[in-house]
């Protein structure tokens, strides 16, 4: 399978991964054969990729750390708790705790798997997407870290809520199609205290947990909103999730902006590493990123083009390539699977659409 833009999906097509709506319904199967109608159902529910399995892209299989089923729930959990919020200030703490032991379990069996975030956010489910994400990325590095099963739990929690207090922010500017002026930014700064307000009371929150939700925009310089405090006088856990936030952010499609290439992401986060985040923390995080995910469309410094087979763990900036196109853009009728960890003089040029 092979990652196209909506914008590039042709009649004919065959889906490669399930589609599903913002309440976790399945709004197109694998399998299926695209037609016109389809696809402007896609583009009405705001999706700007899918995945197609064609011959281009035969056998190549996108894993994910965590699978489709898990991650609808634990989004699907997340939009309930909001929902729940919204009425009562108040939420059953029981099912997150379940839902993250659940997923630390099935990281725990895929560790060795890079992340390829192979998830298809909407516009629309953004904030639900964006927490099941956060708390993978957070809880991966956290293993990498050594923390042990109860420490995960907490992080994990606190990962998935951390965004809770933007419930209580107004839709007009959570949704704002533009940049924020500096008073709607000022408004969407205080979901860091009105969500710890939500969950420091909760008996089942962790203090820990209850932390991240305060602080996950902290910066490792002080920088950072409301406490504006500095190294290690952010918990551990604050750190951590600070730059999954921020890498996730930069990954997804929002209202204002298309998302910024992986590639690029890991650089931006690597030179803020020196001020806006834990430097060993950072290092840890990125060893866990494919830098370009498989089924992402490449081009080489050959000119040619190509599609990403399979990352090599040690090696994630030099995966394997199925080279598809001469350098005139024309199909070659052979394809030729290239690993780059041992064809050092060709290198990833940057990504394409195919």
């Amino acid at each position: 399978m092979r990652r196209v833009s909506i914008e590039k999906v042709q009649s004919g097509m065959r889906l490669a991964k399930s589609i599903y709506s913002e309440d976790g319904q399945v709004l197109l199967g694998t399998g299926v054969e695209l037609k016109e109608t389809y696809i402007e159902r896609l583009r009405n529910f705001n999706i700007s990729e899918i995945y197609i399995e064609d011959e281009l892209s035969k056998d190549i299989d996108v894993k994910d750390v965590i699978n489709d089923r898990t991650r609808q729930e634990a989004k699907t959990l997340i939009r309930n708790i909001m929902e729940e919020c919204k009425n009562t200030s108040q939420f059953t703490s029981d099912k997150v705790k379940g839902m993250v032991n659940h997923i630390i379990d099935e990281l725990l069996a895929n560790k060795d798997i890079l992340i390829n975030l192979s998830d298809l956010k909407t516009v629309d489910d953004y904030t639900f997407a964006h927490s099941v994400n956060v708390c993978v990325l957070s809880l991966i590095t956290g293993i990498k870290l050594g923390l042990n099963q109860l420490r995960l739990r907490d992080l994990g929690v606190g990962a998935l809520l951390h965004d809770i207090g933007k419930i209580v922010i107004p839709e007009n500017i959570l949704k704002k199609p533009a940049r924020l002026d500096d008073n709607e930014f000022n408004v969407i700064k205080t979901h860091t205290t009105l969500g710890y307000d939500i969950v420091k009371n909760n008996p089942n929150i962790s203090a820990s947990s209850a932390y991240i939700v305060l602080a996950h925009h902290e910066r490792y310089d002080g920088s950072g909103y409301p406490l504006c405090i500095k190294g290690d006088n952010i918990h551990l856990f604050a750190r951590i999730v600070a730059i999954a936030d921020v890498y996730d952010a930069l990954t997804s499609d929002r209202v204002y902006r298309k998302k910024v290439k992986v590639h690029e992401v890991i650089e931006y986060i690597t030179t803020l590493g020196e001020h806006h985040f834990d430097k060993t923390i950072v290092e840890c995080f990125l060893e866990n990123i494919a830098v370009y995910p498989v089924g992402t469309g490449v081009i080489l410094s050959t000119g040619e083009k190509g599609i990403i087979v399979d990352v090599n763990k040690r090696f994630p900036a030099r995966p394997i390539v199925r080279v598809v196109c001469n350098p005139d853009g024309s199909r070659k009728n052979a394809f030729e699977e290239i690993d780059l960890t041992k064809t050092l003089n060709i290198m990833i040029r940057d990504t394409c659409e195919i």
